[in-house]
Order: structure tokens, then C-alpha cells, then sequence
């Protein structure tokens, strides 16, 4: 341990793990459990570092909470009892819970909240004898890599249904959620009524394949495409977008490139990052990346609808090429698509 003058001072999560150290097993209690699974976690690790730390240490985490605390208000503390209150001496009862109704943000399902708790084989173990509907449900839920390991653990005639139906899911009624939560209850969870969700879309689909092994990936999107092309061909655009160049390698990009016309190279970097930009001057010559960069900055304001157009006809180039094998378009890890 390094002495108290050349000790760096405590922070983020480490100081909060110092506080928490310093309350007893009750009050540290009530703290964890209004903490997300990856914080709590987090907070975990940090608790065993410290377990030997200094007292100036202590001390500097204390002040720098203090600090901290000084700065905020209690403004929010009690909002909604406060909002709810006001609301109903200004408007009476049934007025008010009809404003409220319409105002009040949205809550999401404890049950499902609880999810993230669960590891990935646990979760398809309890929905595994499900409706593909509910599986649908419940991995639109999820974080999509944890959705990808759980739909790779499900029987594989259903993983093209389930993402189908997360590309096609809309509002979730509360009937659905209802036997949601009866199947969490049956999984010892604590019952809570929840309400209607917005979850799912060809974005959050394409969010999960992108976490699905090459060889699953391949035969999940192939059987997509013979149930619902536009779905399938929505999804594979999700998958793979503009920005996404910037993980192909010089070699690949370079060959990519030089089949682009420069004018539309041009439209399309206007959109582009400074990163992405520099990725792609790089796997060009000196001379053709100059004469793009020149063109780029002569070139006036460019409507956004036309930039997102000479894109998508890149995107489709580098398809075509890579379906052909001419260039591999990079992927996850080691895989190629």
C-alpha cells in the first residue's frame, strides 16, 4: 500500500465502495438493492480492493461525498407523492388521475427488471417450454448480447420465429404481461403488476444477431428471408451500417474503395466521423485520399437525405462484394460476414 502523501486520492466506484464499507449490514443493504446488477457488481469488486485502506484514505472519500452532496438538492426526493398531491388539490381526484395517467413516465415490469439478475442459461431454461411469443418478449427485454447467448441456448427450430417476432413485436398488451409474470412467478420471482411495454423492432433484432455466432447468424437471418423477406433484408441493414466500415481492415476497405464512384464517396463522407474519415483516407493512395479530402471541402451544405443514400448504396456494394468473396466485411471477433 502506498504511503498516505503519494496515495492517489479514492474515486468513482472505489470511494463509493469506502462509504459503503462504513455502513452497517442493514443500511448497506437498502443501498444495494436500489442499484442495477452491473453496479452492484461493480461495487462488489471494489468493496474487497479497499478492504485495507488507509485512514487518510477514508477521509478523502468522506469529503469528496461531502462535496458532492453539498452541490445537489432535495428536489426530486419524494417527487411523485409531491406531483400527485398538487395535482389533486388543483384538479380533484378523478381529473387528476386522468392527467397523471397521461403524464406519468412510464414503468417498466419488475419481473422483468429481474431478469438481469439471471444468467443466460437460467433464463432459457425458464422460458424454453414457452410460446415463441414469449420468448420474444422476454429477449426484447434483455441486453442483446445476454439476448444472443440466451437465443443460442433455445431450441434451434424456434430461434428464426423469436427473431422474427422481436422484429415485428409491438406495444406488449398487458394480458401478455400478465402470463410473463406468471411464468416468473412459477420461477420463484416476486410478483409485481406490471404494465404495457414498447420493446422490439428490427433494431433491437439486429442488436441481437449481431451477438449470434457467424454459423447461426448465417442460417437464422436464410430462414428469416424465406418467412419474410423485407424483415430479413431490414435486419441485415441494421446489422451492418455505414459507420461499421471502420472495423474492415485497410486491405478490404481499400478494395471496396476503389470500386466507389469518388462522387458519391464524397455525399457520403460528408456525414462521416473524423475517425471513420481517417480509416478510409488511410486505405486509400496519398493522391485519391487528397483529391476526396479537396472535393469534400469545396462541396457545400449536402442534404441529409442524400448523404444517407450515397451510404446505404456503398453499404449495398460492400454486400454484393462480400457475398461474392471479394472483400470480407469485419465482424464480431475473429468472424466475418
Amino acid at each position: 500500500m502506498p504511503d498516505a502523501a503519494t496515495a492517489p486520492a479514492l474515486k468513482g466506484s472505489a470511494a463509493a465502495a469506502v462509504l459503503l464499507m462504513l455502513f452497517d449490514e442493514d443500511e448497506a443493504a437498502q443501498i444495494l438493492s436500489r442499484l442495477e446488477p452491473d453496479e452492484v457488481r461493480q461495487l462488489g469488486y471494489a468493496m474487497y480492493d479497499v478492504a485495507d485502506v488507509q485512514v487518510e484514505e477514508v477521509n478523502e472519500a468522506l469529503d469528496h461525498f461531502v462535496t458532492k452532496a453539498k452541490k445537489r438538492t432535495t428536489i426530486g426526493y419524494g417527487a411523485t407523492r409531491h406531483i400527485r398531491g398538487a395535482m389533486t388539490k388543483a384538479l380533484g381526484e378523478e381529473r387528476a388521475e386522468n392527467m397523471l395517467a397521461r403524464i406519468t413516465p412510464p414503468t417498466r415490469s419488475t419481473q422483468l427488471e429481474m431478469l438481469k439478475w439471471m444468467d443466460a442459461k437460467e433464463i432459457a431454461s425458464l422460458i424454453e417450454a414457452e410460446h415463441p411469443q414469449i420468448m420474444a418478449i422476454v429477449l426484447a427485454h434483455l441486453e442483446a448480447p445476454i439476448a444472443a447467448d440466451v437465443l443460442q441456448l433455445l431450441p434451434p427450430e424456434y430461434q428464426e420465429e423469436i427473431v422474427y417476432r422481436i422484429a415485428t413485436l409491438g406495444p406488449v398488451s398487458n394480458e401478455a404481461l400478465d402470463d410473463l409474470e406468471q411464468l416468473l412467478l412459477r420461477g420463484n420471482m416476486a410478483k409485481k403488476q406490471g404494465g404495457a411495454s414498447q420493446r422490439g423492432g428490427t433494431v433491437e433484432a439486429a442488436a441481437i444477431m449481431n451477438n449470434v455466432r457467424k454459423d447461426n447468424e448465417q442460417r437464422i437471418i436464410k430462414a428469416l428471408a424465406k418467412r419474410d423477406k423485407m424483415v430479413a433484408q431490414t435486419i441485415e441493414e441494421e446489422m451492418f451500417v455505414f459507420d461499421n466500415l471502420i472495423d474492415m481492415d485497410d486491405k478490404n476497405l481499400g478494395t471496396l474503395m476503389r470500386t466507389v464512384d469518388s462522387s458519391i464517396l464524397v455525399v457520403a463522407l460528408k456525414g462521416a466521423n473524423d475517425m471513420l474519415k481517417a480509416k478510409i483516407f488511410g486505405s486509400m493512395s496519398a493522391r485519391a485520399a487528397q483529391a476526396i479530402a479537396d472535393e469534400i471541402e469545396e462541396r457545400g451544405p449536402i442534404r441529409l437525405a442524400e448523404v444517407i443514400d450515397a451510404q446505404k448504396l456503398i453499404i449495398a456494394t460492400a454486400r454484393r462484394m462480400a457475398d461474392a468473396g471479394t472483400i470480407m466485411l469485419g465482424g464480431k471477433g475473429n468472424d466475418f460476414v
